[in-house]
């Protein structure tokens, strides 16, 4: 069988960003890998992981290019994961990140399961739309959010004012 992804770019833009792409289902998520970063010009040298996710996005498991863990977890390698592994009619979500500097980050999404095509090659690019930008889209995280609303010095006390602080001026 052959699965049909759809890979969108996470970002702020005003124009979507995505590829779709034919593979086997048997090919690994290196191959799939492969073909993400040549469907969108990257030079693919850089460190990649895949993670699986739920229906609202949420990154569980990582799926890593290399074992870097040194022994202490065990990990799941791309090259050794085949896609249907991971991706199926039940689960067909996965986050792909390129670049753990720039954060390229990408949705992937299993559209369809169809039928090898005779004379047909894979993986197969199939449609392309819109330009991937120079740099990759900032992140805004959630925490980053509550830490940005927070002010330590937005609690209307006036320093100089030391006749309503609770403490003893003579302590010492």
């Amino acid at each position: 069988m052959v699965y049909r992804f759809r890979i969108i770019l996470d970002n702020d833009t005003e124009d979507d960003v995505f590829r779709d792409i034919e593979i086997r289902e048997t090919d690994t998520l290196e191959d799939l890998h492969n073909s993400i970063t040549q469907a969108f010009g990257f030079d693919g040298i850089e460190m990649a992981s895949f993670y699986i996710s739920d229906d609202a996005w949420n990154q569980g498991e990582e799926i890593s290019m290399f074992d870097i863990s040194e022994g202490y977890d065990e990990v799941r390698l791309m090259g050794e994961t085949t896609i249907n592994d991971v991706v199926h009619e039940m689960q067909t979500k996965l986050i792909y990140v390129y670049d753990f500097l720039s954060m390229w980050t990408f949705f992937v999404e299993l559209a369809e399961i169809v039928e090898e095509a005779e004379g047909t090659d894979y993986p197969n690019l199939m449609y392309v739309h819109g330009q991937i930008p120079s740099e990759a889209p900032l992140k805004t995280f959630e925490a980053d959010k509550e830490f940005d609303d927070y002010n330590e010095f937005d609690d209307d006390l006036d320093i100089d004012d030391y006749e309503d602080l609770d403490f003893d001026e003579n302590w010492n």
